[in-house]
């Protein structure tokens, strides 16, 4: 699908008018975001790799779990992020909108930082993309009656959000946090 960097910024406006996102100064979350974030994948990885003894619950309850989780580590990470531009927000669906919004450059924006040699704080759309797929993910597993993932799947997952921790953490690293 492609990125509008229009649609955005228009849900961004509806999204602080309905109080969903808010002015913060509390940048203080932002470590402890982070933290969670990254303590979060390391929990996935762990339930990911679980086998289950007999008297355990069958492995696909486990891998719903890691998915969860994962999909969680993003959104810990994303709210590190998005506090990093001066906002908090309040559901899953804002903390997408504010990425997609206030975290994807512009062409513009893009060249700059490439020519400041600073690349590495270029968040790409697909991380947004990856973001709302991992939430989509996440809501499945916890939801639905019954799915069984891959093992391919479950590996894509966590290791978009380990990209997506990762490269938050990246861009943050500057904050001296």
């Amino acid at each position: 699908m492609e990125f509008d960097r229009r649609a955005y910024a228009d849900l961004f406006k509806i999204a602080l008018a309905e109080n969903r996102l808010k002015k913060s100064s509390d940048t203080f979350k932002i470590k402890l975001f982070l933290d969670k974030a990254e303590s979060s994948l390391l929990i996935a990885k762990h339930i990911k790799e679980i086998n289950p003894t007999q008297d355990q619950p069958p492995k696909r309850y486990w891998d719903y779990w890691a998915i969860t989780v994962s999909y969680y580590s993003m959104l810990y990470a994303a709210k590190a992020a998005i506090l990093s531009k001066g906002y908090e927000v309040s559901t899953h669906d804002t903390a997408q909108i504010a990425l997609g919004h206030l975290l994807v450059p512009d062409e513009l924006e893009k060249a700059d930082l490439e020519i400041l040699n600073q690349s590495h704080k270029i968040f790409e759309e697909e991380y947004v993309h990856d973001f709302e797929d991992a939430k989509t993910e996440s809501h499945i597993a916890r939801y639905s009656a019954i799915k069984t993932y891959t093992e391919r799947r479950l590996q894509e997952v966590f290791d978009n959000a380990t990209e997506f921790v990762a490269k938050i953490a990246l861009m943050l690293e500057d904050n001296n946090l």
